[in-house]
């Protein structure tokens, strides 16, 4: 496939599709020049992007291998993960929100989703299409891959969305927060503590290095209504890619400030 390109009203960016010129059958999905997301349409479970792995990671731990989940995607990208749950867990119910109709329709048309996904999609705001889905809607997985920089949404950005996050999972469910930053981790500071005050048990999980605070990149924070389990950290750092740390407990405490 050639690369191509789309202008997207009313943001005034353009979204543009090209071939992975390492990874055969792969296409990299870049917003204004910025790589946002990469697909393999051959093999939807090979998840390249180190960010969505570890999401996908906290996924695999959600319910036993290849049985079906419900998963809330806020911010859907190339819908990445979503294509990695149906190649996974075939049956899954999936919805996928995202504010741009114009940026689904362009990633549908160019990279469209396997065979049998069964994927709503919702156009909008992510915490106004959260309070608009159906009463008792509940989900194993709630993904919100939004934030990006010091600029996050305030009105996601807090606890009171965490809440409300929270409030549409099913029991053993795991909220994924994609969190990325700049050095010294204001952000992911701030997140790390809204979430904690949201949901009993909570966790953070990336790049050993990055909690140094010193360079830059991508903090995955996780919430669950239970404790978190000890078992969840050694199952996420063995999975890695490596070498990966997961700070839970008093460890997540000091990282919140």
């Amino acid at each position: 496939m050639a690369p191509a390109s789309r202008y997207l009203r009313p943001s005034g960016v353009h979204a543009t599709i090209s071939p992975d010129p390492w990874h055969a059958d792969a296409f990299v999905l870049s917003i204004d020049h910025a790589e946002q997301s990469q697909v393999n349409l051959a093999h939807p479970e090979d998840v390249f992007y180190e960010y969505l792995r570890r999401i996908a990671n906290a996924v695999d731990l959600v319910r036993p291998p290849g049985e079906p989940v419900a998963a809330l995607h806020l911010g859907a990208g190339a819908l990445t993960l979503a294509r990695y749950i149906q190649a996974t867990r075939p049956g899954s119910v999936q919805h996928a929100v995202e504010r741009e109709r114009g940026l689904l329709d362009f990633v549908l048309e160019h990279l469209p989703l396997p065979a049998g996904t069964f994927l709503t999609s919702h156009v909008g705001d992510a915490r106004e299409a959260l309070g608009g889905l159906p009463a008792g809607l509940r989900f194993d997985v709630v993904i919100l891959d939004i934030f990006s920089g010091p600029d996050a949404p305030a009105h996601l950005a807090c606890t009171d969305f965490y809440r409300e996050a929270a409030g549409v999972l099913a029991p053993g469910g795991v909220l994924a927060v994609n969190v990325g930053d700049e050095p010294g981790f204001t952000l992911v500071r701030s997140q790390a503590r809204a979430l904690r005050e949201a949901m009993p048990g909570a966790a953070a999980y990336g790049t050993t290095s990055l909690f140094t605070r010193r360079y830059p990149g991508n903090i995955i924070l996780l919430g669950r209504d239970g404790g978190w389990p000890a078992e969840w950290s050694q199952a996420l750092v063995a999975a890695g890619p490596h070498p990966a740390t997961v700070l839970s407990g008093v460890e997540l405490d000091e990282l919140a400030g």
